[in-house]
């Protein structure tokens, strides 16, 4: 038996979430308090999802999740919400052709779950029902991306 650590190269990969966080968010409630009493229309909601990356170092990188949300009758806007939810990974051990799937990919489907709680629950605290996302394909989004010819390099933000 041999006392010796295998090599990188014979490492597994490894994805590591070493922190996240709420890099900016927003709720405008710009009708309140006539916005909350009954309105009879079914608003119509937008959602916009976007997903930004920077390399901080060989391992190391920021994810950003973008999350907007407008709700609006058709007389008036009731809500508008921004969310730029970001998380810290650390990359070890895969191919470099692999980085960029795995942060617009897999990082933001790991911070989702978090970011769709905050819109919930600021969506409540200005005084309407929770508002749940629905669950979103991150790799429909990436895919979609690259037959548009829209995702850069990994290490590049992603707008």
């Amino acid at each position: 038996m041999s006392d010796q650590s295998p090599t990188t190269a014979d490492a597994p990969p490894q994805l590591r979430v070493l922190t996240q966080y709420v890099k900016d968010l927003s709720f405008e409630n710009p009708n309140a308090p006539r916005s909350l009493l009954s309105q009879g229309d079914q608003p119509e909601i937008e959602v916009r999802v976007d997903v930004g990356v920077e390399r901080l170092s060989e391992t190391d990188f920021e994810v950003v999740l973008r999350v907007g949300v407008e709700a609006k009758t058709k007389k008036n806007p009731l809500f508008v919400t921004e969310l730029e939810y970001a998380g810290l990974f650390q990359l070890m051990n895969l191919p470099e052709s692999e980085i960029e799937a795995v942060l617009v990919v897999e990082c933001p489907r790991q911070i989702f779950p978090f970011a769709r709680r905050i819109i919930a629950d600021v969506t409540r605290d200005g005084g309407f029902p929770p508002l749940m996302l629905d669950p979103i394909d991150f790799l429909a989004l990436y895919q979609q991306r690259l037959a548009e010819g829209q995702t850069p390099p990994a290490g590049e933000t992603v707008n």
